[in-house]
């Protein structure tokens, strides 16, 4: 069983190696994110697989401190980003993240018809 053990820690030293590897090099700042969490899960990982090998459940407050931590750092790196990507003078809508309203973006609008119009049965038989 000690083998097992010995091969699951030098997994996860070698997948948080590979995590700190990918944040120091990004080369964006969303690669830098991604690898931040899947080092906070590594990290989560190697928590149980103690609690897991000495029979304990003393650390699961550290499990969920380190899970807080990974949701609102990905929070905040993706507002981050979002304010980053939005064109300069455009508003924040609420239909599309770049403050375009959904009408603008799906297409061309014919105007002439209100909403709540009922359409004429000229206007049903030339839709079929």
């Amino acid at each position: 069983m000690t083998v097992i053990y010995a091969i699951v820690g030098v997994l996860f030293t070698l997948a948080a190696l590979l995590t700190v590897f990918r944040i120091v090099r990004g080369p964006s700042i969303l690669d830098r994110m991604i690898a931040s969490d899947v080092l906070l899960t590594t990290l989560m990982l190697v928590v149980g697989a103690e609690m897991v090998y000495n029979g304990h459940t003393r650390t699961i407050p550290l499990m969920v401190v380190l899970a807080s931590t990974a949701i609102f750092a990905t929070i905040a790196v993706a507002r981050y980003v979002s304010k980053q990507d939005r064109p300069a003078g455009v508003p924040v809508g609420v239909d599309s993240p770049l403050g375009e309203s959904a009408s603008a973006t799906s297409g061309p609008v014919d105007e002439s018809v209100e909403i709540g119009d009922e359409p004429d049965a000229a206007d049903e038989g030339s839709a079929r």
